[in-house]
């Protein structure tokens, strides 16, 4: 955790004890000790081990989970256990939009003394409470070790392995709740950092998620993100993702120099359908790397020709046209080729093309004249268009960011 956030977070501990009049003690998912009060006295066994080792003991940890802290969404009450040296606390889980962060326990006062005190002020410091929690959602969440086994053990099962799918299957957020689709998000290549990048996606992809029902899980790779989430008409949900995704990776360092791309699966019903799913998503962000008319957001069914390209892409050569390769030559200024893709794109449409571009009609077909001098035949004819707009696009496939 940064040097700052930490002392920030220290400073609102502090402040929180004082405010309660308790000894606090912050821990993160896996009973690590975030931070303490330092002026409340107060203290059992529990708590002093606590603060020494860093660490929640395994009998202590048993003893609050027993009272069900891990599944809970508002203050819970875990009583004192005289063999474990432990005072009654309350435990508050710490939320953000629903998404569970960390644990801010209370000491009581004595083995006698009713936890009631504590819940009654617990709304008077609900803001601070909510800021506390942003503040480890914005620090520690993403790299705790519990979060990081769940995103390798979601990875291996996009990677098909079936005892992870089965595994995932399992999992709460996931169980039950298809028919779902994967989305894979990209930053460009050429401005992520030069370490970290892992780290980066995934606490993007976390950030980006988070309180967004649909969104069932999400992981980073060091080139990516991928998301699963229930599928639903509309997938409204696309775009609210990605803006997250983008802003978050903007915060911590990127620099943006073309839009944040996503790239949708197609819907699944079974699980073990997932890998095949994450292929897709995949495929279809690198189609919009590579090709700015299919929007930021690509769906794999709508990517055309790329879905043929990606299926061959693993003994694909380089383009091989001889009609393509003679035009490539001539064309250094780049006049001819992306008048002529853009006119393939739009049916055929000289006036759709000459706006675009900003043309009079006449010039796009003195283009193709020129071009029809060229390469010795008519770029508009049945199978020299086919052989030139797959060769076009097997161009831009060959510069796919590699993910």
């Amino acid at each position: 955790m940064e040097p700052m956030k930490t002392a920030e977070i220290e400073e609102l501990v502090e402040a929180l004890a004082a405010g309660l009049d308790r000894a606090l003690s912050l821990e993160d998912l896996d009973g690590a000790l975030v931070a303490y009060s330092r002026d409340q006295p107060l203290a059992d066994s529990v708590r002093v081990n606590f603060l020494l080792s860093k660490k929640v003991p395994a009998d202590v940890s048993a003893w609050q989970l027993r009272h069900g802290i891990a599944a809970a969404v508002r203050p819970v009450v875990v009583p004192a256990n005289a063999e474990l040296g432990m005072l009654g606390r309350v435990c508050v889980p710490l939320l953000v939009r629903g998404f569970r962060v960390g644990y801010l326990w209370a000491l009581q006062g004595t083995q006698d003394e009713s936890p009631a005190e504590i819940l009654g002020a617990l709304p008077a410091v609900r803001t601070q409470l909510d800021q506390l929690a942003g503040m480890l959602l914005d620090t520690n969440t993403a790299e705790s070790e519990h979060r990081r086994q769940r995103e390798s053990v979601f990875l291996a099962a996009c990677a098909a392995d079936l005892a992870a799918v089965e595994d995932i299957a399992d999992w709460p957020q996931i169980h039950a709740t298809g028919p779902w689709h994967v989305a894979t998000l990209l930053h460009p290549p050429a401005v992520l950092p030069t370490d970290g990048g892992e780290l980066l996606q995934r606490i993007a992809a976390l950030q980006a998620t988070v309180g967004i029902d649909a969104a069932r899980f999400s992981a980073g790779t060091d080139t990516h993100a991928v998301v699963l989430l229930r599928d639903s008409p509309g997938r409204l949900v696309h775009a609210q993702v990605l803006d997250r995704y983008s802003a978050e990776v903007a915060r911590r360092g990127g620099t943006l120099t073309r839009p944040d791309l996503m790239g949708v699966s197609e819907a699944f019903h079974d699980l073990r359908c997932l890998p095949e799913a994450y292929a897709q998503s995949r495929k279809a962000v690198q189609a919009a790397a590579v090709d700015g008319r299919l929007g930021a957001v690509a769906e794999y069914r709508r990517v055309g020709v790329y879905q043929f390209l990606a299926a061959a892409s693993r003994n694909l050569a380089p383009v091989e046209s001889v009609y393509f390769t003679e035009l490539a030559e001539f064309d250094g200024n780049r006049e001819l080729m992306p008048m002529l893709e853009l006119l393939y794109d739009t049916d055929g449409s000289v006036q759709d093309v000459a706006a675009a571009l900003h043309l009079h009609r006449s010039s796009i077909y003195n283009r193709l004249a020129k071009i029809r001098d060229v390469i010795g035949a008519d770029p508009l004819g049945g199978q020299v268009r086919l052989d030139l707009h797959l060769a076009m696009k097997a161009d831009r496939w060959s510069r796919r960011p590699r993910i």
